[in-house]
């Protein structure tokens, strides 16, 4: 069941007359197509874009899985991508050819051991949905429950076996033609995507994903994740809990049922953020057709459902802590600690001379972000480090494919929804008052680090910046949890070592220094005054859904 590129270009030489064959189909339909796209994709005729749309999503389709993965990747991207041809594209979620469902049927015998009309007390004769590697059934149980049954196409292991080869072979000759400066090969991307699509058609391990995405959810009402019915579920079949919602995928579909985009935008985010930044295990595909707004709301939040957990992926704890710095370093525009961050990830060789690059990310990200932190898009400066790649030694770890792929869908996707969305908007507030509570002891380190600097003295002004930014947050305008939180840590056992860092600061050189106590406590008043406390739990009640 695994991807070794290796063994699967020996075992496809092997059969000539497959890798030609297909080798021809695959150059002759991608050659058509780009042709069709040079002569007239400039055309201002909306027929002719529509018809262009509608040839995309014919050729991606009819070449198989693979192409259709790209093209689903592609589906998210309104910012990359006409919207004439956006609409074509996301077809490729879930709106494909189904397969015949005899063959279905007979997989689901030999996978289960009983034929479908056994296992459930109501089996229909088609599926709801058709995607990429199978199609999903609405099916009921004997107990009444309504599930969702995946069944896997037929043949998959040796159809992406046989595309990945000749993917990684046109991209491998084809990478020194394009105008790519990525730190790594081209074939190091389809490396890691094939070891994906592999892991995805194992739907055991689907099963193991979903129930560990249930378990770092669970305590949070507005994201459901479908139970799996184990007895009912195998390598080829997968049985979960049916979730009844709408695809977050139109805008006027969501207000049509009275359902609040911007709300469940805000709950994408966080909750992807908390996959990166908390959990350290994130849903590397979060396209539109894997996530459905259900009704209710918490707070600011809507409620969101997951499905598919097909593609997931962890992240080091190390990794996990420099991404959280990386936020705070931007946030107080510190681009020399930013610049270390990027080598402690990878982005940059440890040996490389940091003192040109420091003003160059200043120049990117400082511009990006100007004097509001909502101005920043992820896909803008994407665009401006790919040209700093060729003047700068940067390069992307192939660890991090994954986890831009996972940024770069959820951004498309609230895009899609909001087109004025930015995502910085909540990424800063979330950092901002995880540092502030100091729930963790990596928090609370962090913490430390932030507010003090090498030499011990207190950087009020970098406090000052991260009460700014919660202050700021339209979304959730009550400051009198972060004042709890805050005075909960300084009090408590767990606020020690900030005590300590405090009182040295304050007696540092043999003199008190009441300068900063004095300059300390006025941020304090200024911030949390009970005027501003009072208007922030009424803003929040104005927040809430009536």
């Amino acid at each position: 069941m695994g991807y070794d590129p290796g063994r699967d270009l020996r075992w496809l030489l092997l059969r000539p007359w497959v890798l030609i064959a297909r080798l021809l189909v695959v150059i002759w339909q991608l050659s058509s197509l780009a042709l069709v796209l040079v002569v007239q994709g400039n055309s201002s005729n909306a027929q002719v874009q529509q018809r262009l749309g509608r040839r995309i999503l014919t050729t991606l389709t009819d070449l198989g899985p693979c192409f259709i993965k790209v093209g689903q990747a592609l589906s998210t991207r309104p910012d990359l991508v006409r919207r004439d041809w956006l609409e074509q594209l996301t077809q490729l979620q879930d709106n494909l050819p189904a397969y015949p469902h005899g063959i279905a049927l007979a997989t689901i015998e030999q996978e289960l051991g009983a034929p479908a009309d056994q296992l459930f007390e109501v089996f229909p004769d088609y599926p709801v949905a058709a995607a990429s590697l199978g199609q999903v059934y609405k099916a009921q149980l004997a107990d009444g429950h309504w599930v969702a049954v995946k069944v896997q196409r037929p043949n998959l292991p040796t159809i992406l076996r046989r595309d990945l080869v000749i993917i990684r072979l046109l991209a491998v000759l084809s990478a020194p033609l394009l105008p790519l400066n990525l730190g790594f090969g081209l074939g190091d991307i389809i490396d890691e995507f094939g070891s994906t699509l592999f892991e995805e058609i194992d739907y055991r391990l689907e099963a193991n994903n979903a129930e560990r995405f249930a378990d770092l959810f669970a305590r949070q009402p507005e994201v459901t994740v479908p139970r799996v019915e184990r007895l009912l579920s195998s390598q080829r079949v997968l049985t979960t809990q049916w979730i009844n919602g709408t695809k977050l995928q139109e805008r006027q579909a969501l207000e049509a049922r009275n359902l609040d985009p911007s709300a469940l935008i805000r709950t994408g985010v966080i909750a992807g953020l908390q996959q990166l930044l908390e959990f350290g295990y994130f849903h590397a595909d979060p396209h539109p057709g894997n996530l459905f707004a259900l009704s209710g709301k918490t707070g600011p939040l809507g409620h969101v459902a997951y499905v598919d957990f097909g593609m997931m992926d962890s992240i080091s704890d190390s990794d996990r802590l420099t991404l959280t710095g990386a936020v705070v370093h931007l946030i107080n525009r510190d681009f020399t600690a930013l610049a270390a961050d990027f080598v402690s990830l990878g982005f940059l060789n440890p040996r490389a001379d940091l003192e040109p690059i420091i003003p160059a990310l200043e120049e990117v990200l400082g511009g990006a972000l100007g004097d509001n932190v909502g101005s920043f898009n992820f896909k803008a400066i994407t665009d401006r480090f790919s040209e700093l790649m060729y003047a700068y030694p940067f390069r992307v770890p192939a660890r991090f494919a994954l986890i831009i792929r996972a940024v770069v869908s959820q951004e498309g996707l609230a895009l899609r929804l909001d087109p004025s969305f930015k995502i910085i908007r909540v990424a800063y507030p979330y950092v901002a008052r995880r540092l502030l509570a100091g729930d963790t002891s990596e928090m609370r380190e962090k913490l430390l680090e932030v507010l003090f600097d090498r030499e011990g003295r207190l950087q009020l002004e970098r406090l000052e910046n991260l009460l700014a930014v919660v202050e700021n947050d339209s979304t959730s305008p009550d400051l009198l949890p972060v004042a709890g939180a805050g005075l909960k840590l300084l009090l408590g056992p767990e606020g020690s070592s900030l005590r300590q860092r405090l009182l040295l600061t304050l007696v540092q050189g043999d003199r008190l220094h009441t300068d900063d106590l004095r300059a300390l406590m006025g941020l304090m008043g200024r911030t949390f005054s009970p005027r501003k406390l009072v208007s922030g739990m009424l803003a929040k009640l104005t927040l809430q859904p009536a």
